[in-house]
């Protein structure tokens, strides 16, 4: 069976002044606190999550 492809986010901005939704997004992601990196599976959901928050994520090698 093939491995499960996934991705690290890193938080890159703060949810200080932001938008409910965008801080529930970030939630959602595992994400709570600056410059803390998660690795989640590689979904369309995910990269749709990712996609609303240019400003605040970013994906790390």
């Amino acid at each position: 069976m093939a491995a499960k492809k996934t991705i690290k986010i890193k938080q890159i901005g703060s949810p200080i002044r932001r938008d409910e939704k965008q801080r529930k997004i970030l939630i959602g992601l595992g994400l709570n606190k600056m410059h803390k990196v998660v690795e989640r599976q590689d979904t369309p959901e995910l990269r749709g999550a990712i996609a609303k928050l240019p400003h605040m994520v970013a994906i790390v090698d």
